[in-house]
């Protein structure tokens, strides 16, 4: 083979094991979040446009005020325009492009579109936007004591018992570890430990770990993590420190099928008892049908006294029915079937009158 022939087969070569490299570089760089301009006043629009994010993830576009791309949203989503923002979901290629209208923060500039995800692992990305006759302030200065850092993956250690299975608040405790970058220590810091249900905004608690962080030194910092009563579904467990999110961590709550088991047997229970009252209640308060058949108890036969040795006067042999009088029963002296006769005696005394033989 010569040499001009040799040299595009190498470069093909080449490019092939070079483009395995370029890939991951591209996407190490992260999100990237784009405007169409970088001025616009209120009333107008801008559109955004990004590239590097997730594959089909929900993102959040807002304009907020008093925040730069290097220190980023300073205060939060409260230094930003919440009632303006738009929602955006991401390509198959994770790009998009969407029109966002341009309003006024509630703290002064520098301003800029800050896009987050909304669901799942943590990504935000800002772009510098000049908000034409709003206020501009300079930003606050740096704090020069410490700052926290998070050096390791958070996670959530724990089980749930048998009473989460009926209801109970599922528990779990946050587990990193933290150093301290800055040039002071730093004493009893206070965490906001934050847990979102879905796509709502999380509920902040307070939690204070007691300890010191020397400068350059490091700690595993445990806090206790508790949902609702009842709670399951997907949850996102949120860390802050001075105004920043340190780390997200995911937590599937299982169902309490307990409860649901517990509703069944209510369902089925409950019923069947107010049936047997109300029958009872039916079959104590109805009248009887004439001719009815009563279940009566059975008497036990009354023990006959023992007959005397003593004679004494003989048994009427007269039968006496209910419906006859002792005087007119059958076989008495009125009952008789015969024909009526005398049974007088013949009187002496009286003439017999013969007719002539």
């Amino acid at each position: 083979m010569s040499g001009k022939a040799r040299t595009p087969v190498l470069a093909v070569v080449l490019a092939l094991l070079l483009l395995p490299l370029s890939v991951p570089a591209a996407a190490a760089a992260g999100p990237v979040v784009k405007l169409s301009t970088s001025q616009a006043g209120t009333g107008g629009s801008v559109t955004v446009s990004g590239s590097g994010w997730r594959p089909h993830t929900l993102l959040m576009m807002l304009i907020c005020g008093r925040s730069t791309p290097s220190r980023g949203v300073i205060g939060g989503t409260n230094s930003c325009a919440n009632g303006d923002g738009r929602a955006v979901t991401t390509d198959a290629g994770g790009s998009f492009a969407k029109k966002l209208p341009v309003a006024e923060p509630p703290v002064p500039c520098p301003c800029v579109v800050h896009v987050a995800t909304v669901t799942g692992a943590k990504a935000e990305a800002d772009a510098v936007l000049e908000v034409a006759g709003h206020p501009v302030a300079p930003l606050p200065a740096e704090p020069s004591g410490g700052r926290l850092s998070i050096l390791s993956d958070t996670r959530l250690t724990g089980s749930s018992g048998v009473l989460t299975w009926f209801g109970a608040p599922p528990s779990r405790t946050l587990v990193f570890t933290a150093g301290n970058i800055g040039s002071t220590a730093i004493k009893n810091p206070v965490f906001r430990v934050g847990t979102a249900h879905g796509v709502f905004a999380p509920q902040w608690d307070e939690q204070q770990w007691r300890g010191t962080l020397a400068p350059g030194k490091k700690a595993q910092i445990k806090l206790p993590v508790e949902l609702s009563a009842g709670a399951h579904g997907d949850y996102t467990v949120s860390l802050r420190y001075d105004g920043k999110v340190l780390a997200e961590q995911p937590w599937g709550v299982g169902r309490p099928w307990g409860v649901t088991l517990f509703w069944i047997l209510l369902c089925l229970v409950v019923p069947a008892a107010v049936f047997r009252v109300g029958m009872a209640v039916v079959d104590r308060v109805r009248p009887r049908r004439p001719g009815g058949v009563r279940h009566r108890r059975l008497a036990r036969p009354a023990l006959r006294p023992p007959r005397s040795r003593t004679p004494g006067p003989e048994p009427d042999p007269t039968p006496t029915l209910p419906w006859f009088t002792p005087d007119s029963a059958p076989g008495g002296p009125a009952g008789r079937l015969s024909a009526p006769h005398d049974d007088s005696p013949t009187s002496p005394t009286t003439p017999t009158t013969k007719g002539p033989t």
